[in-house]
């Protein structure tokens, strides 16, 4: 008995002993990750911080006042990173070790700091330490001055590669700092000097920059250069800002710019000198529809001030002003004449635009709308009053001429050289039972002779007439009588006509019906 009371007292201690030493472990845990989240009074001058993964959770007095030297970046981890990158190559693959190692040191390459990293329950602790004195609390202005000197190499050689010209100017003028682009064209503009003097010289003459182009801005004008080693011209785009009482300067190289703009501006000058000649108006607007080019037929056209055309009008105000002075067809209300224009814009960006305005005056114009490239339109505006009058005159002609052909008795045929039928009358519709005029397609002389011979009896005279119509040389008048199927007796005159056109007129005989053999020649034809 005494035994078991022996063994169970042993178990109870040994489960009370177990007991303790796990409260005081978790204890220690718990007072670890606690501590790890928070600054105690040892680390207010210290340069520490705490990351929960790459979020900043707290970060001491000094460890803040790292972080806000340099230029800021997306987060803190990242800024923090490129402030410890200079000192610290490799950090980003060092510190992703922290998870399983626990406790990490590294030393930064100049052997004067130390970076200390704890983890714990997903919290990072990062010290910076100063190695020659095993503190933190010591030399902060050590690591802020690092970053700040990292930051002035950066921007110095940043300032000394750029490829223009960078200066500085107090307010007397006086050059107070100049980049090495800037500090090398002075050298090569002046080779008189072994030594390069300071301040160094200016390259230009700024008090008179305001005339170079009188609509530039203040802050940006643009001058020429002549160098010594050419004799061209280098143009520079200068622009100014206030910095801390002194003017910063910027120069731009412009050359190819400058020769942009000249030869647009001969490429310009010569479109409008050759579109002066023509008798076509031109008038351009641009993508934001405003007349940008315009030739002076245009002004003789539509009858505008040159000031308005000069003013450059949009395109709806040119189109109103020509409407004001009835120089285009005049619509019925003005809501239509707005669709029509509005329909005229798209269909010349389409380039489908194309009518003919016949004008209140009695004149009458082509208009034509093309896309130009960015967007711009164009429109030529032509008079072609003349062209629709000899149009007019010339269809009139040809009526009164085919009036002319069908008040005759007899049937007439006309064909052109090539033996196609370029016209026939009334009659001959009544004579042959078919009117040339109603069909679609040409009617060749072979497909007349073909008509004539199914209606009349067999004779050579078709075969004379195709000779005839096909004959180059001089041609003589000749007649001939045949015989219809139905026993009438048609006399046939064929005569030669102007550019090697042939008559073919038919005539019922005046003695009515006779009887010929239907091997009978053909009556007093004349030799070709």
């Amino acid at each position: 008995m005494l035994n078991t009371l022996l063994a169970l007292a042993l178990v109870i201690t040994a489960f009370a002993t177990a007991l303790a030493a796990l409260l005081v472990l978790s204890f220690l845990t718990n007072r670890r990750s606690h501590s790890l989240r928070r600054f105690n009074a040892d680390d207010q001058n210290t340069v520490v911080f705490l990351f929960e993964n790459e979020h900043l959770v707290d970060a001491t007095k000094e460890a803040q006042t790292l972080l806000a030297s340099g230029p800021r970046t997306v987060t803190e981890w990242t800024h923090l990173t490129t402030l410890l990158l200079p000192r610290f190559p490799g950090f980003p693959d060092w510190i992703r070790d922290l998870v399983d190692m626990g406790e990490m040191s590294m030393t930064s390459s100049d052997g004067t700091s130390r970076l200390d990293a704890e983890w714990h329950d997903g919290v990072a602790r990062i010290a910076l330490v100063d190695v020659e004195t095993g503190d933190a609390q010591v030399d902060l202005d050590r690591h802020a001055l690092t970053a700040m000197r990292h930051e002035l190499d950066t921007l110095r050689a940043t300032a000394e590669h750029v490829p223009y010209l960078v200066w500085r100017e107090d307010e007397q003028g006086v050059i107070t700092w100049a980049n090495r682009a800037y500090l090398d064209l002075v050298d090569n503009t002046d080779q008189s000097a072994d030594i390069a003097p300071w301040p160094p010289r200016h390259l230009f003459d700024l008090p008179h920059l305001a005339a170079v182009d009188g609509n530039a801005p203040r802050d940006q004008r643009r001058v020429a250069l002549s160098l010594p080693e050419d004799d061209q011209r280098h143009w520079f785009d200068i622009h100014e800002t206030m910095l801390d009482g002194e003017i910063l300067f910027t120069a731009t190289p412009a050359d190819k710019v400058v020769r942009a703009e000249t030869a647009l501006t001969e490429f310009v000058t010569t479109l409008t000198k050759t579109f002066a000649h023509l008798p076509i108006g031109l008038a351009i607007f641009d993508r934001d529809r405003k007349l940008v080019l315009f030739n002076p037929a245009l002004n003789d056209l539509v009858a505008l001030p040159i000031e308005f055309l000069c003013g450059k009008p949009t395109l709806f105000s040119f189109l109103d002003r020509m409407r004001e002075k009835r120089m285009m067809p005049e619509p019925k209300d003005y809501k239509s004449w707005r669709q029509q224009m509005s329909d005229l814009e798209a269909q010349a960006i389409d380039g489908t635009y194309e009518e003919t305005w016949a004008l209140p005056t009695g004149q009458t114009y082509r208009v034509t709308g093309r896309p130009h490239p960015d967007g711009a339109v164009a429109f030529l505006f032509e008079d072609i009053s003349a062209e629709i009058s000899l149009t007019r005159r010339f269809r009139t002609e040809l009526e009164m001429g085919q009036s002319a052909l069908d008040c005759m008795p007899e049937a007439v045929a006309i064909f052109r050289p090539s033996g196609v039928l370029a016209m026939s009358n009334s009659a001959y519709a009544d004579v042959w039972g078919s009117d040339p005029s109603t069909t679609f397609v040409d009617l060749n002389l072979s497909d007349a002779v073909g008509g004539w011979k199914r209606q009349c009896t067999p004779t050579p005279v078709w075969e004379r007439l195709k000779t005839f119509v096909s004959h180059q040389g001089e041609r003589t008048p000749w007649t001939a009588s045949i015989a219809r199927k139905d026993g009438r007796i048609l006399d046939c005159r064929f005569e030669p006509m102007a550019r090697g056109a042939t008559l073919a007129a038919f005539k019922l005989a005046s003695d009515g019906v006779k009887d010929l053999p239907a091997d009978a020649e053909p009556l007093a034809i004349a030799k070709v």
